[in-house]
């Protein structure tokens, strides 16, 4: 199940119409907000691109789809877990502490180290596989939505298509919505990368958000229809 950017469009009015017009408006508007503790906890595991290394925090894309989920009044806290330098294996470890206090949503962005490293794609794809059924033992379990990444030619066009083929394989066996790569428009753009050339600069995670939440608000979405 791959959602791309845009894909969902829905407005908050039209949600109203199906709940009742009028009513159902004034009855948003007159309930009180939620406090962080009752909202829905939308995790991010990441790594330094989640974390926004080299940013202030209100700069990284998390930050910023926190304000696209405020705007739209949905009702979530965008929790960054980015840690910096971190590999696959890093998060498969962090996992069980991260989901300690229950997560509505889990966005997997993993990887991006290990390809930096050359780590073999079958151990990437044995550890996030071991992430997403982790989080499927919580109960409720959260909706997980995985973001995909790209290997460097470094170590060979075929490494770079394994690499790439993990994520794709994922989202299908485990029937998951898909960023097919978070650093779309991103990789490789001077005026939207900081002076290594990996880790964005401000104005490109305003472009990663973008990418990211057409997925998310489509998932969010569907979770308060249902």
């Amino acid at each position: 199940m791959i959602y791309r950017s845009g894909w969902l469009g829905l407005s908050l009015a039209a949600a109203l119409v199906g709940c009742g017009g009028d009513e159902a408006a004034r009855a948003v508007a007159e309930s009180p907000p939620r406090s962080d503790q009752e909202r829905g906890r939308i995790v991010f595991l990441g790594t330094s691109l989640t974390a926004g290394l080299g940013l202030d925090p209100e700069q990284a894309f998390p930050a910023l789809i926190q304000r696209k989920l405020d705007s739209a009044g949905l009702e979530y806290v965008a929790v960054n877990a980015g840690v910096s330098g971190e590999s696959s294996a890093g998060a498969r470890r962090r996992i069980d502490w991260l989901l300690q206090q229950p997560a509505s949503l889990l966005v997997i962005e993993t990887g991006a180290n290990d390809g930096l490293r050359g780590l073999p794609t079958d151990s990437l794809r044995a550890n996030i596989q071991a992430i997403i059924d982790r989080a499927r033992d919580q109960r409720p379990p959260p909706t997980i939505v995985l973001v995909g990444m790209r290997a460097l030619p470094n170590f060979g066009l075929g490494y770079a298509r394994r690499f790439r083929q993990v994520y794709d394989d994922l989202a299908e066996t485990n029937d998951l919505p898909l960023v097919p790569f978070l650093l779309e428009d991103v990789a490789g753009v001077d005026s939207l990368n900081q002076a290594d050339m990996i880790h964005p600069t401000a104005a490109g995670h305003r472009v990663m958000a973008e990418t990211v939440w057409g997925v998310v608000e489509a998932v969010v979405r569907g979770r308060e229809r249902a």
